[in-house]
């Protein structure tokens, strides 16, 4: 099998890593990739916003299969084009990617399914904002309701910078989405899905904020451990009949079906699981730590959720133990991240490549805010975080910076569910 991954960051470094592991794949391509996947991949240059052009790069690479990693190029409708060229894909149509690409569009298939979820109001108008936000509070959640990287969220008990961010984000145009704020530590479940069939992965949890002990503004992700010591039993079993299911059946009932990684990220309330936001996308960082855990070969399992035969297709096998990903971010992110700064140790097993590029005299420099996803294993979480760590202090990038506590709540026993 001839497999194409679209992207360039640490989660298409995962995919592609778990993919070249698969003795089905027979050729393996990565647009456009980074220095890291281009060591165990060819690298092709693409536009990711442009669905004809990944269509056109996958027929011109005769492609078996195109996995497409990041959200933008599925809402804008990569899946559609490939398809339509005659090549499967994992990844959902333009319409069910909307999952992601319309918080409020998420809100109302909720909705129509069921599922538990935050209370929400869109505002699109700067003159209701005031009104809006006397629903919520004292803590404040402010979503653009649109695309933002996993940093257009805002959660605050200062009413004040709840308004401020969401007139910055009216102000630019984006309808705004305020929220209840739900209690309970967060989880992370990736399914894949065919349309009909569903097929969990472990849980993760990933970290945001870009500090220490959550503190400073959310990040794409600084860090995430899977599976998750303190998930009550029979959680998955739970979300899959309670959220995942019934919003497949909702989506296909519409005419849309979702076919890819249908992405539901939780909090595990006092009432239950209740989901905060669906991607349609493996996620990044979860993905750098839930891969190496699969001992399924994972190509098959893409191609059948792309072919419609999941429901034959085989359990997944499991590895014991645990990861954990620490993310190293270049200096200034997530603002202004600075770029060009050479990296040594990046090429260390273990270590997948964001935000990296390799310069003509060979050398891999920054080229991103997060800048490398630093992998760490083990029979524990303790022992995992320590890996991780171990492989951290080995990389240097001038001015970078990462969070030192990634997992370390839950390796203590501090984490637990209502």
């Amino acid at each position: 099998m001839r497999v194409l991954v679209i992207g360039s960051g640490a989660r298409e470094h995962a995919l592609v890593l778990a993919l070249s592991h698969d003795p089905t794949v027979t050729a393996l391509a990565c647009a456009p990739g980074n220095a890291g996947t281009a060591a165990v991949a060819e690298s092709y240059g693409v536009d990711v916003a442009d669905p004809a052009a990944i269509a056109a790069r996958a027929t011109e690479w005769d492609a078996d299969l195109v996995v497409v990693g990041p959200e933008v190029p599925l809402v804008a409708g990569a899946a559609d084009a490939v398809r339509a060229a005659g090549i499967a894909c994992f990844g959902p149509s333009t319409e069910a990617a909307r999952i992601e690409g319309s918080k409020a569009f998420a809100k109302e298939v909720m909705a129509a399914a069921g599922v538990p979820t935050a209370q929400s109001e869109i505002v699109d108008n700067p003159a209701k904002l005031d009104a809006a936000l006397a629903h919520f509070g004292p803590t404040w959640v402010v979503k653009d309701d649109g695309l933002a990287a996993g940093k257009g969220v805002l959660v605050t008990s200062d009413r004040a910078a709840a308004r401020t961010h969401a007139m910055t984000l009216l102000d630019g145009g984006h309808p705004v989405l305020l929220e209840s704020f739900l209690d309970g530590p967060e989880a992370s479940l990736f399914c894949v899905v065919d349309g009909t069939t569903v097929v969990p992965l472990v849980p993760a949890q990933d970290f945001k904020r870009v500090g220490d002990d959550d503190a400073g503004p959310n990040t794409g992700g600084m860090g995430a451990y899977a599976p998750l010591p303190w998930a009550p039993p029979g959680m998955v079993k739970d979300v899959l009949a309670k959220i995942i299911q019934p919003v497949v059946d909702e989506l296909a009932a519409r005419g849309t079906p979702f076919s890819g990684l249908l992405y539901a990220g939780l909090a595990l309330t006092s009432d239950g699981p209740q989901v905060i936001e669906f991607n349609c996308r493996f996620g990044d960082p979860e993905t750098q730590v839930v891969l190496p855990l699969l001992r399924t070969p994972i190509a098959g399992l893409l191609n059948a959720a792309a072919t419609g035969t999941l429901a034959a297709y085989p359990p997944l096998e499991w590895s014991d133990g645990y990861a954990v990903t620490v993310v190293v971010a270049a200096e200034g992110y997530p603002a202004r991240a600075r770029a060009g700064d050479v990296i040594t140790g990046a090429e260390a097993h273990a270590v997948l490549h964001a935000g990296t590029r390799r310069r003509d005299d060979g050398a891999i420099v920054s080229a991103g805010g997060r800048v490398l996803s630093v992998v760490g294993t083990g029979e524990t979480l303790t022992e995992a975080r320590e890996d991780a760590y171990r492989r951290v202090d080995e990389v240097h990038l001038a001015g970078s910076h990462h969070r030192t506590d990634i997992a370390a709540r839950a390796a203590k026993g501090e984490v637990t569910a209502p």
